[in-house]
């Protein structure tokens, strides 16, 4: 009995998952894509990819047969996700796996804003402390916390941020009826009714500099900004002129538009914390980020 034929996009897929589905499919790529799907694009039935990959319409119709993309990270910003719903193709992400990590580091990012660790951190080490106390920064406790976005990592987010005492509010493409939190429809009145805002939604052409300068204003010079989605659903240059002005009080950012060359003025701002993207960057959740791509693949091909 053959086995289903599957197109991986990239070698940025981990050795050991491409081992994996290797054992159970009958795998082509990565390497030239144009000529990998004019040769087997209608037998293939399975994509398997990071969210990086380019995997638009052309692509997907040449490939008749295709059931699934499975994703192993929680972007997808270059997958034509309009292209696959028309078809009924599912687009299984990782999104589920990884919350969890980079909900810590969403909390652990606003705890070092609104606190201004890194800058304590740095008052320390240099012997100022002989010198001076390092200043009184703003709280979290009993302020408002504004969550653009309610999936996964949301969803994880809340749990942490009730834990530490906030008041939850939230903005998504439509009201959660199992959330008793203020909804608002966009994220300007979001950050209006927050002291605080974590971005958490998906990026792509869609979000493309969502929050901007009206959102900064609107947080206002004692408001607090943490970005762990994606780097293009902010409007960088406004939120660089809002951090110099003072006009945002303060930032933590874990996530850029040009990785892994970021805007160099962000690392002249005294009042952001600044991140290399490592969100998901543990062992365990990267090892379950890649296992989600072999579970999604057989779940829709082999009827695991």
């Amino acid at each position: 009995m053959s086995r289903p034929e599957i197109l991986i996009l990239s070698d940025a897929l981990p050795a050991a998952t491409r081992a994996a589905l290797a054992e159970r499919f009958t795998c082509h790529g990565p390497g030239d894509t144009a000529a990998i799907l004019a040769a087997h694009g209608p037998r293939i039935e399975g994509v398997a990819c990071v969210g990086k990959d380019r995997l638009d319409a052309p692509m997907i119709a040449a490939m008749p047969k295709l059931k699934v993309v499975a994703c192993m990270t929680a972007g997808t910003d270059n997958l034509d996700d309009q292209a696959l719903a028309a078809r009924g193709i599912p687009l299984r992400t990782s999104s589920h796996v990884l919350a969890d990590d980079v909900a810590d580091i969403a909390i652990a990012l606003l705890v070092m804003a609104r606190r201004r660790l890194v800058q304590a951190d740095a008052h320390f080490r240099s012997g100022a402390w002989a010198e001076r106390p390092f200043p009184l920064q703003r709280t979290i406790a009993g302020r408002r916390l504004g969550l653009l976005g309610v999936g996964h990592l949301g969803q994880a987010i809340a749990k942490r941020a009730e834990a530490m005492g906030v008041s939850l509010r939230y903005c998504a493409r439509r009201p959660r009826p199992e959330w008793s939190w203020p909804f608002h429809p966009d994220p300007v009145s979001l950050a209006a009714d927050s002291d605080m805002m974590i971005v958490c939604c998906t990026g792509g052409p869609a979000n493309h500099r969502l929050v901007g300068a009206a959102a900064f204003r609107a947080l206002g010079p004692e408001g607090t900004l943490v970005n762990v989605s994606r780097g293009e659903v902010l409007d960088e240059p406004a939120l660089i002129e809002a951090l110099e002005s003072g006009a945002l009080g303060s930032a933590g950012l874990d996530v850029y538009c040009n990785e892994p060359e970021p805007d160099p003025r962000f690392a002249r701002l005294s009042n952001v914390a600044l991140l290399p993207h490592v969100g998901s960057a543990t062992v365990e959740t990267r090892a379950a980020m890649a296992g989600s791509v072999v579970t999604a693949l057989e779940a829709a091909l082999l009827g695991g």
